[in-house]
């Protein structure tokens, strides 16, 4: 008998999972807060013999290291991945024993890199479950541009072909265990639900459905921005990652948060974009602790800028160190929590800025005032509709690009809110006039607004 256990990492949108038997497991992309995994084994009462690698990760720092190095496991990473450290290295068609009659097997799946690795879970050497990292995932491929753009078309169509090699060995029932595909932007698009097997992506997926050439230029087509941060993940990974500290950060008063922002520092609330837009300390920027905090914040960040944290409680402030960490971020300037009144100086008030929905766009454009519409959704986004007449930057470039915004008060929108609360506090902080659009995209042509699609 055998048991998979998936250990979800929502914020970044990925899996890494424990699998096994009665007393042995395997741990598969683990992330690089150990502990979950380590307390994951200790629930099923099971000793981590194996960790494995399907890649070099771009867009989170592994703790598969830490993890081998804590629990005394193998660890097991592709052999042409280039790396500082020592582990096994494995290559296509290894099996390496888990215990009694379950094996690993490796099977190399290059697409997403060109070292790419899936695992097959054997019981009696029959496949029960592939763990296919950033290759085949649910509905869709992991992305092929991530390494270098002159490898691009060559590794989409490589990823093809993984993907038809999976199903040639394996049975229709085996299910199918990705990494990546649950909001990654490792993924070529988003993951189709949340559970498949061979069979389903037989049936479902263009890596099966179309031939190579209509497939790779479908993915090419489809690929959107890279995360900028993600320059540093595979790196860091090749290198070894160090272990994490999510010790508590020291806590910065009033006159400390005052100072970094003089000194240009990034100070970031916490709290839900609601809480931030009726009160804040002038100057900082709002990434919601609930929201895909270490990408966007990871994303917009200049890389390696101290950063302070602002957060409602310590709870909220140490789930926000334990995300960050995943992306390279590792520790906090400083921190404080509570009530926001408390973060700033005496006599010093908090800044505000108003929220809207569609309709409030609407009613002030009847109005006859003159406003700046500006879309801060990706490009992939806009082009299936726009507002006529708005202004496109989209959320990860905006800090650089904030010149090009017209004069005037800002109405921010996304798809739904987030982005906007992002880029509102953005502007906010240059002290621009801004209005956040807290609405579904959907509302806009229900308001009336003149929506123009097709790009």
């Amino acid at each position: 008998m055998f048991f998979v256990d998936t250990i979800e990492v929502a914020g970044l949108g990925n899996r890494s999972y424990l699998a096994g038997g009665q007393s042995v497991a395997v741990a598969v992309d683990p992330p690089r807060d150990v502990d979950q995994v380590i307390a994951a084994a200790a629930r099923r009462g099971v000793r981590i013999g194996l960790v494995v690698e399907t890649h070099l990760h771009n867009d989170y720092v592994t703790g598969g290291l830490e993890l081998a190095r804590l629990t005394g496991a193998r660890y097991l990473v592709p052999a042409s991945a280039r790396v500082s450290f020592e582990r096994v290295p494995v290559s296509d068609g290894d099996v390496v024993p888990l215990e009694g009659d379950l094996t690993l097997r490796a099977v190399a799946t290059p697409g997403h890199t060109p070292h790419h690795t899936a695992y097959v879970l054997q019981e009696d050497n029959r496949g029960v479950a592939a763990f296919t990292g950033g290759s085949l995932l649910i509905g869709t491929v992991g992305r092929p541009d991530l390494v270098e753009p002159r490898l691009t078309e060559h590794l989409a169509r490589a990823q093809h072909a993984s993907a038809h090699r999976l199903a040639e060995l394996l049975a229709d029932e085996v299910e199918v265990l990705p990494t990546h595909g649950f909001g990654s932007f490792c993924s070529s698009s988003q993951a189709e639900g949340s559970a498949t097997t061979i069979g389903k992506e037989r049936e479902t997926n263009a890596a099966f459905t179309q031939d190579v050439d209509a497939f790779v230029a479908g993915l090419l087509a489809g690929l959107d921005d890279i995360p900028a941060y993600y320059a540093h993940m595979g790196p860091a990974n090749a290198e070894g990652p160090a272990p994490v500290d999510l010790t508590p950060p020291r806590l910065a008063d009033a006159a400390e948060i005052a100072d970094r922002l003089a000194g240009g520092e990034w100070v970031v609330d916490l709290r839900n974009r609601v809480a931030f837009a009726e009160g804040h300390v002038a100057g900082t920027v709002n990434f919601e602790a609930d929201g895909q905090l270490a990408t966007y914040l990871a994303w917009l960040i200049p890389w390696g800028k101290p950063v302070t944290l602002l957060a409602e409680s310590p709870e909220q402030l140490a789930a926000a160190q334990r995300e960050l960490v995943r992306v390279g971020i590792d520790r906090p300037a400083a921190a404080a929590t509570g009530d926001p009144e408390t973060w700033v100086t005496e006599g010093e008030k908090l800044a505000s800025f108003p929220r809207a929905v569609f309709a409030d766009l609407a009613a002030a454009r009847e109005r006859g005032e003159q406003v700046v519409v500006l879309d801060v959704r990706r490009g992939s986004e806009r082009a299936g509709a726009r507002i006529e007449g708005s202004v496109h930057i989209p959320v990860h470039q905006l800090r650089t690009r904030l010149g090009e915004i017209p004069a005037g008060q800002v109405w921010v929108h996304c798809a739904g809110g987030m982005r906007a609360g992002i880029a509102a506090s953005l502007l906010d902080s240059t002290g621009r006039s801004v209005v956040a659009i807290d609405d579904g995209f959907d509302a806009a042509a229900e308001a009336g607004l003149p929506v123009v699609t097709g790009g």
